[in-house]
Formats: C-alpha cells, sequence, structure tokens
C-alpha cells in the first residue's frame, strides 16, 4: 500500500510466474512471482466466491491496516491473456484462464509459521482488538480450525480476510446485516482473552471515520464490484459498501454485547 498526495492507493504489479499451489486443488491460493521482484499469495477472481472474496480481501485487510494490525502489503496483481498456457494442470490452467485481468496479491511472508493457540499467549489486549476486527467486518474465519493468523519476526500478522462481509453475497437487507449480530464470533479463537472490548471499542470507532472508510472503499476496483451484477453501477455498489461499514460502526453496541455474552458462556 501506498500514500501519493495524501491519496490511498494499492499498488498494481504484473504476474510473471506461478510457483505452485498453496493448498490442495487449483482453485485455491498460489504463490507467484511479480514484475518488482517479490512474491505474493495470489489470490484469484476466477475462483470460489470470484471477485467478491477479492472484495472482502481487500476491506478487510486495510481495515486492519488502519487499525493497527500488521498485515501483508495488499497489491492488485494483472494477469496476462496469454499466462497460464502452458500450465500441465488442467485445472489450475482453466483458474487462469478464468482469472485474466485484475485479482489481488498479498506479499509473501517468507518463513512465516502459522498461529497455534496452544503455543503462542495473546494478550488481553491484542485479542479484545482482533475480536473486535471481525465481529465489525462479519468475518467467520478466525477460528481454531483456521486461524489465519501468522508469526513472522515474532510478530502476530493477520491473513485472509475473503470470507468476510457475508452481506455482500446477498445485497437485500444488507442494513439489517450492518445493524445485527454475529453469532458465529462465539467461534472465534481468541475470544477467551478478549476481556478488554469495552477500551477497544471506543478507540477503534474513533479511527474508523467516515473519511478514512470512504477511501478504502474506493481502493475497490470498479470491474469487481460490477462483475456479479447486482448493481447498476460501480458507484452504486461502492456507496452501499460504505454505507454498511458506517452503519455497522455505529451500531458495535450489537456486536459488543454478543461478544461479551459468548466469552461469559466460556469461562
Amino acid at each position: 500500500m501506498m500514500e501519493k498526495d495524501d491519496q490511498l492507493t494499492l499498488r498494481r504489479v504484473r504476474v510473471m510466474r506461478y510457483v505452485m499451489p498453496l493448498r490442495e486443488g487449483g482453485s485455491l491460493p498460489a504463490l507467484a512471482d511479480a514484475d518488482d521482484g517479490f512474491s505474493y499469495v495470489l489470490k484469484f477472481r476466477g475462483a470460489g466466491q470470484r471477485e467478491k472474496a477479492l472484495i472482502a480481501e481487500l476491506l478487510g485487510g486495510e481495515i486492519a491496516r488502519l487499525l493497527g494490525f500488521k498485515v501483508p502489503e495488499l497489491v492488485l496483481a494483472d494477469l496476462d491473456e496469454a499466462f497460464g498456457r502452458s500450465e500441465g494442470d488442467e485445472e489450475i490452467q482453466d483458474l487462469l484462464k478464468g482469472s485474466q485481468g485484475l485479482n489481488l496479491g498479498l506479499h509473501f511472508l517468507s518463513k512465516a509459521i502459522t498461529f497455534d493457540p496452544g503455543a503462542t499467549k495473546v494478550d488481553a489486549l491484542l485479542a479484545s482488538q482482533i475480536v473486535w476486527l471481525d465481529a465489525f467486518i462479519t468475518n467467520v474465519d478466525r477460528t481454531y480450525r483456521n486461524t489465519n493468523m501468522l508469526l513472522w519476526n515474532r510478530e502476530l500478522w493477520l491473513i485472509d480476510h475473503g470470507a468476510a462481509f457475508l452481506f455482500h453475497h446477498s445485497w437485500t437487507n444488507w442494513e439489517k446485516h450492518a445493524a445485527g449480530s454475529f453469532p458465529t464470533i462465539k467461534d472465534h479463537v481468541l475470544l477467551p482473552q478478549a476481556s478488554q472490548i469495552d477500551e477497544v471499542d471506543i478507540i477503534f470507532k474513533s479511527l474508523l471515520t467516515d473519511n478514512k472508510l470512504s477511501e478504502i472503499v474506493d481502493l475497490i476496483p470498479d470491474e469487481w464490484v460490477l462483475a456479479s451484477r447486482d448493481v447498476e453501477s460501480a458507484s452504486e455498489g461502492k456507496e452501499i459498501y460504505r454505507e454498511f461499514l458506517k452503519l455497522r460502526r455505529d451500531s458495535s453496541d450489537v456486536f459488543i454485547n454478543q461478544i461479551k455474552e459468548a466469552r461469559h458462556a466460556l469461562i
């Protein structure tokens, strides 16, 4: 991420080489090299939830960064039309063909290790901050089964926010989702330690200003918003994202109370 003339932007790179899939199945993220000399974890627009997963990844990652978390740099990654023609695996070849154009890359943290809640203790403040973030962005994917956190250079880094923002998979009643509860928070891997949620709520809401939220939403490429054909224009779709985030922030007492109740049931 870069700031130029105080305007929030994402760097744009060109994908040069597909290195390897990071998990079984060609439709999942892959390690790739780009023309800037760095390696990235590439999230493909042709996979799974398609562009909506990329939008969630972008919004979730940049909101986390705004709130002070360690998050790998996000870049817009161009995949050329000819890319992948020489790929021998048909499933991967189909994925690459279906992902031509703009994809999303996360800077690869070499030698990072997956966070193990049994081996690494997270203090109450940091745990409360992460739980608040995930309740705010409705991220269902930070559980014991899949923590989506890495330890790199002895610091905790947040990754994989593509399963957040559940509302945009069905645009109807987005206001209800924004102001509503988030039952899945009961499964959060750091919930037991999240004892400072009220203090975090005050600080984080002050950081998530209307202007900052709008800047982050403006990072979404128009073509990603239009791809699902849920809205008539990219500006209409982005305005819904903006209003969702503002209402979610202003309704935080709903998910704060739910966090407290879920935590009380655990301890």
